[in-house]
C-alpha cells in the first residue's frame, strides 16, 4: 500500500511492512506510532462518521500529529464494511486493535477470521488486563495499571501518605505501547518469510508488572516488603534524591557508585560524609547537610559546577525547558512539522485546519535508536483527509464497488 498522501515515509527496518490500526488513542496508538517511525506503513482505520458512538478524537498534536499515517473510515458492523476491511487484511502484515476482549470475535474479525483470508497475519490485541483473567473485562486507564502493577506503591508517596499520580503515561507508553511494538517486531521476525501469523495478547498491566519486576523479584526471593525508601533507588539514601537550589529550582542526584558519591561530597563541601554513603544511622544528617549545601547556589550554577564532574547531578527540567535543552537539540530530538491541509497551505479557513490547528508547529521527532531522523521538516498529511479510495483500489476493489460502499455509508 502506498502512503504517499500521508507525507514522506521514513526508511527503516520495518519498511515494506503494513499495519492496520483499529485504535484511536492509548497504548495501541503508541504502539503504531513507534512502528510507523521505524518505517512501517500504518493505516488508521476509524469509524464512519454518524454511525455508532463517536470515537475519541485526540488533539491534533497528539501521537506526533499522526505523521506518516494513512487514514480510512470503515463501518466494521456493516457486512460490506467488514468485507472492505478484510480486503485490506489480505495484503497486510499486522492488525492492531484495542477493543475489549471478545469484541473482534463478535464482529467476525477475530484471529481465525483474519487468518482465513491471510494465514500470515499477526493480530495484536492490546488491552488493559489481557484477554483472560478475572480483570479482563475491567475498564481502566494509565493510573489503574500503575496501581495494580506495583508502580504506585513503590514510588515516594505524596505528603498525605497516598500514592502519587505519575507525571507521564508510563503504563500507556512503556507497559503498553512499547510492549506491543516489541511483541509485533518479535512476531514479524518469528514469522519469517513463509511462517504463519500469531495472535498477540498484550496486557498493559503485565507490562507494568515487568517494569516493576526488580522490586517484585526481590520480594519473591527474600520475602521482604518492598516499597518507597526500601533501597538505594527508592529513596533510602541521600545519594539518590532531589534537592532544592537557592532559586527554587531542583537538582536530581544519582550518585550510586562510591566514586561518584565521593566526588559529590567533595564538590559540595560535605566531605565529612564520604565514608557514610550507606550508613543508615546518618542518612537524616547527610540529607540535611546536602540540602543546606545545595540551597547555597542557584540550580544552574550547581549544574555548571557539577554536571561534568562525575557526580551524577542534573537539573530537573520542566517541559518548557527541555524543548530548548542543548543536549536534545544536539541530537535533533525536536523537529519542525508542517500539515499539508487539503484546502491549501493555510487550510480551508486560511489559518490551519477546521479545528483551528496551526499548519506549522514543533514536535518530538523519531528519537529512538534505529529510527530515521526526520530532517529539517516533517510533512504531515491533512488529518481530515480520507485515503479510503486509494487504499481500497490498491486492495483490488474497482471504482464502482468503492462508490457503492461510499453511497451505502459502509466506508468514508
Amino acid at each position: 500500500m502506498s502512503v504517499t498522501d500521508a507525507g514522506p515515509v521514513p526508511s527503516g527496518p520495518l519498511r515494506g511492512i503494513t499495519i492496520l490500526d483499529l485504535s484511536s488513542v492509548g497504548p495501541a496508538a503508541r504502539c503504531t506510532r513507534l512502528l510507523a517511525d521505524y518505517g512501517a506503513t500504518v493505516v488508521k482505520v476509524g469509524a464512519v462518521p454518524g454511525r455508532g458512538a463517536e470515537p475519541i478524537r485526540p488533539p491534533f498534536y497528539a501521537y506526533s500529529a499522526s505523521r506518516y499515517l494513512s487514514r480510512t473510515a470503515i463501518d466494521l458492523k456493516d457486512p460490506d464494511g467488514r468485507e472492505a476491511f478484510l480486503s485490506l487484511v489480505r495484503t497486510a502484515d499486522v492488525v492492531v486493535e484495542s477493543f475489549r476482549p471478545g469484541v473482534v470475535d463478535r464482529l467476525r474479525l477475530g484471529f481465525d477470521d483474519l487468518r482465513a483470508v491471510n494465514p500470515r497475519i499477526i493480530l495484536c490485541s492490546t488491552t488493559g488486563y489481557g484477554q483472560t483473567g478475572p480483570r479482563s473485562a475491567w475498564a481502566g486507564h494509565d493510573i489503574n495499571y500503575l496501581a495494580v502493577g506495583g508502580y504506585l506503591a513503590t514510588t515516594e508517596p505524596c505528603a498525605d501518605g497516598g500514592p502519587p499520580v505519575a507525571g507521564a503515561t508510563i503504563a500507556d507508553a512503556a507497559g503498553g505501547g512499547m510492549h506491543a511494538a516489541m511483541a509485533v517486531m518479535a512476531a514479524l521476525i518469528g514469522r519469517g518469510e513463509d511462517g504463519p501469523g500469531v495472535h498477540l495478547d498484550v496486557s498493559v498491566a503485565d507490562g507494568v508488572l515487568w517494569l516493576t519486576s526488580l522490586a517484585v523479584d526481590e520480594h519473591l526471593a527474600t520475602g521482604e516488603p518492598v516499597g518507597p525508601g526500601h533501597n538505594i533507588i527508592t529513596g533510602r539514601y541521600a545519594c539518590y534524591d532531589t534537592y532544592r537550589a537557592a532559586d527554587g529550582g531542583w537538582l536530581a542526584v544519582g550518585a550510586i557508585e562510591p566514586k561518584f558519591y565521593a566526588n559529590l561530597c567533595r564538590l559540595i563541601g560535605c566531605e565529612q560524609w564520604s565514608g557514610h554513603q550507606l550508613d543508615d544511622r546518618h542518612q537524616d544528617e547527610i540529607r540535611a547537610d546536602f540540602a543546606t549545601a545545595f540551597a547555597a547556589k542557584d540550580r544552574d550554577a550547581w549544574v555548571a559546577e557539577l554536571a561534568g564532574s562525575d557526580a551524577c547531578v542534573t537539573p530537573v527540567l520542566s517541559v518548557a525547558e527541555l524543548v530548548g535543552d542543548e543536549q536534545f537539540e544536539a541530537r535533533g530530538a525536536i523537529v519542525e512539522a508542517e500539515i499539508a491541509f487539503s484546502g491549501g497551505p493555510d487550510g480551508p479557513g486560511g489559518s490551519g485546519g477546521t479545528g483551528g490547528e496551526p499548519n506549522r508547529f514543533r514536535q518530538v521527532g523519531p528519537v529512538l535508536a534505529g529510527m530515521e531522523p526526520a530532517g529539517a521538516t516533517v510533512t504531515i498529511g491533512d488529518p481530515l483527509r480520507s485515503d479510503t479510495d486509494r487504499l481500497l483500489a490498491a486492495a483490488g476493489l474497482g471504482t464502482e464497488r468503492i462508490a457503492e460502499l461510499r453511497a451505502k455509508g459502509a466506508v468514508a
